[in-house]
């Protein structure tokens, strides 16, 4: 669901930049707290992840397809501040590297992807998990709802831009209606993909997963001598680690690795959603050639190399691992920015 030039107008691509540099300054600090030396790397891993994954386009309906958006996923994985950080990251790479999604709707596509797709996934997931038994089956569960939520919550506030600033008269019924019910069928896909990985992750290491940080041993209280649980509802403890930390990331890696670099070739070459309704419903025409068309890597291929399964596979690594440096790189600074405010002060004693 990349919007690209050309879709909304200036004045209002403008004022979504503003509201999306807003958001991003706000997740830098709020990402202070999410991060430490063990989710640091984890939330580089994440971006790559669902960079790769947004590679692999597939089947909704007739002539129609979608990718993952990743709001879900990323706030599940690495917090709701760190999540936006993540999705601004991969949007940020695909517009500048392989020309996906425009630059001067960047703000547009990081508010609707990022801000919306992870503050509603988000909310929802955490209104479920608090009243849902504390077991990493109610965290897997919950993740379903909260991505499938989170698509149509994305597409609408597509639709919001769209009446703001839409540059083709085009009934906004007509479009709303269309973004919602083919967004319905992506969220579909989506919530499958955001449980199958939580899933994963909270089977080998439960403890790195930010969502279910509540699931851990019962608070024991001493009372006249005896140990009795605390008041709260206790949670069922959560199982050991069955992988290190290392391994995880390094097949986390792997696995990105193989998704964009060989199975994406693989990938539905039908239009995603907006793309088909922008198509079927008249304003497709609108779409401005991106600023970075002539880039190496624009389209999610290499230039100068002919063979379409290597190119596309070659481009794909490439993106991994300049998401990975980008976002590590990112995260990284913010774990440090923490570490220096929670360090203490030195004193300066007296001569």
């Amino acid at each position: 669901m990349h919007v690209p030039d050309g879709f909304i107008d200036a004045p209002t691509s403008a004022v979504a930049g503003v509201v999306a540099a807003g958001a991003v300054a706000v997740s830098l600090r709020g990402a202070r707290k999410e991060l430490d030396e063990r989710t640091a790397p984890l939330a580089g891993l994440v971006a790559a992840f669902i960079f790769a994954v947004q590679m692999l386009n597939f089947p909704v309906a007739a002539g129609t397809s979608g990718h993952l958006l990743g709001g879900a996923l990323a706030a599940i994985l690495v917090g709701p501040y760190t999540g936006v950080l993540c999705i601004s990251v991969v949007l940020l790479m695909q517009g500048v590297l392989f020309a996906d999604g425009g630059l001067t709707a960047l703000g547009v596509n990081i508010t609707n992807m990022s801000v919306i797709g992870v503050v509603v996934a988000y909310a929802v997931f955490r209104a479920l998990v608090k009243v849902a038994p504390r077991r990493p089956g109610s965290v897997t569960a919950a993740s379903f709802v909260a991505a499938l939520v989170s698509v149509p919550a994305a597409a609408l506030a597509f639709v919001g831009f769209y009446a703001i600033g839409g540059t083709t008269d085009v009934p906004l019924g007509t479009v709303a209606a269309a973004m919602g019910g083919v967004h319905v069928l992506i969220g579909i896909g989506e919530a499958v993909i955001t449980a199958l990985t939580v899933g994963a992750v909270i089977a080998v290491r439960p403890d790195l997963v930010y969502g279910a940080r509540d699931l851990r041993q019962p608070l024991k209280l001493r009372v006249g001598g005896e140990l009795v649980d605390a008041p709260a509802a206790a949670p069922e403890p959560v199982a050991a680690p069955r992988a290190s930390r290392r391994t995880l990331l390094l097949s986390g890696l792997a696995v990105s690795l193989v998704l964009a670099g060989f199975v994406s070739f693989y990938a539905s070459a039908s239009p995603d959603g907006l793309e088909r309704v922008a198509e079927d419903k008249g304003f497709a025409d609108s779409a401005e050639e991106h600023a970075n068309a002539d880039s190496p890597l624009a389209d999610y291929g290499v230039r100068d190399v002919d063979d379409a399964r290597l190119s596309g596979g070659l481009a794909g690594v490439i993106g991994v691992g300049a998401t990975v440096v980008a976002g590590g790189a990112v995260f990284w600074a913010v774990r440090r920015r923490r570490a220096d405010d929670t360090a203490p002060a030195s004193t300066g004693g007296d001569a």
